[in-house]
């Protein structure tokens, strides 16, 4: 693969549905205001505006998410990915194909990111998700398997410590 002289840092916000990913990107994003954010939700509203979560959909998402992040990488942006990601072989892509990755394992017991689900305001994310997975929607986590991360940069447990703490912990794994 070709790759340029800069090389920008890329990393990957995982978890469960609920547990910090878009609260602590955006936090991320006022302290690094040129980091580029790459938001699954947004994605899907554009590539699939009527999704159907099928497996197939999902793998056309998220190696399209992994190609983009490697481009901007490759000519020095910095890029935040929020996205579940439920699935290893596409976080591992990532690290396969982007040079500085860094994958950061948001930890939350599902009955937490339920709760948090249920009164989140966000214009992109699906709402009622939990609530979608009882009729047998593919939510990570409850209907599909979410694949934990088996030896993640950063382990934040996201129903222990602050979106503030979040965001230091991150900024000290990347300096």
């Amino acid at each position: 693969m070709l790759e340029e002289n800069l090389t920008g840092k890329a990393l990957w916000l995982t978890g469960l549905p609920g547990s910090g990913k878009t609260s602590i990107a955006r936090a991320l994003k006022i302290e690094h205001p040129d980091i580029v954010l790459l938001r699954m939700d947004e994605m899907r509203r554009i590539v699939t505006p009527d999704p159907t979560y099928s497996d197939d959909e999902r793998e056309v998402l998220y190696r399209s998410l992994v190609y983009t992040a490697m481009v901007l990488t490759q000519k020095g942006h910095d890029v935040l990915i929020d996205a579940t990601g439920h699935k290893r072989v596409w976080r591992d892509l990532a690290r396969e194909v982007i040079k500085n990755f860094y994958e950061i394992y948001l930890r939350c017991p599902i009955d937490i990111c339920m709760k948090r689900e249920r009164v989140r305001i966000d214009e992109y994310a699906p709402k009622d998700i939990y609530r979608k997975a009882e009729r047998g929607a593919p939510v990570p986590g409850v209907v599909v398997p979410y694949e934990e991360p088996i030896r993640p940069e950063l382990i934040i447990d996201t129903d222990k410590i602050s979106i503030e703490d979040s965001v230091r912990e991150i900024q000290r794994l990347i300096v």
